[in-house]
């Protein structure tokens, strides 16, 4: 007769190799089953565990492989969600020219708290000094135009402008990236690749 609910849960984690239910109980004694399935799991496959590892980006953040992670949460001038919302509004939400940036992932701008604050979070190759540097080369009239509506903000070319966004860092506690040794310059040249063996194999039919 087979096992069900908490009885096949128990057998399945008691399936797991005995150093690793060591590890979870050490910490989860207390959480369901399945959280310790879970856990578990993560812990007995050290490879994934091994390719997923976390370390610091550098100045502050983490960073899974060459993929890093950067959130900032800061107080908006008098009336900056507002300029903020009319250019969200004229771009359709649409950020594409930080591609030129060429190490952005992904990002996003949130408004908080009755329009009072500002959540801005990225994925990015490499470290942060480097990453930092990128906007101010690249995009630097963008950056200041956005980041003109946080309180305090130096200015982009400011000296002082790496010491300012380190201040309103709030650093992740926990970090994934689902192929976390792909840049954003390695990603372009395998859909590049990939849309010529298309190409190539369509011809031969």
């Amino acid at each position: 007769m087979p096992e069900t609910g908490e009885a096949e849960l128990d057998a399945k984690y008691q399936r797991l190799p005995a150093r690793v239910r060591q590890q979870v109980e050490a910490h989860l004694a207390h959480s369901a089953t399945t959280m310790k399935i879970v856990v578990g799991q993560t812990f007995a496959d050290r490879d994934v565990l091994n390719a997923h590892a976390v370390e610091s980006a550098g100045r502050t953040g983490l960073k899974s492989g060459q993929v890093s992670e950067l959130t900032v949460i800061a107080p908006l001038k008098p009336n900056g969600a507002k300029r903020l919302r009319t250019l969200f509004a004229i771009l359709d939400g649409n950020f594409a020219g930080a591609s030129l940036v060429g190490t952005v992932h992904d990002m996003r701008f949130v408004l908080l708290d009755n329009d009072t604050r500002l959540l801005f979070c990225t994925a990015y190759d490499g470290e942060w000094d480097p990453y930092i540097d990128d906007f101010a080369t690249k995009i630097p009239d963008l950056m200041d135009y956005i980041f003109g509506n946080v309180e305090g903000w130096p200015g982009i070319h400011s000296p002082q402008v790496k010491d300012f966004i380190a201040s309103i860092q709030v650093g992740a506690s926990g970090w994934f990236v689902a192929n976390p040794q792909l840049t954003v310059a390695e990603q372009a040249r395998l859909l590049e690749q990939d849309k010529n063996v298309t190409s190539f194999v369509q011809k031969l039919n």
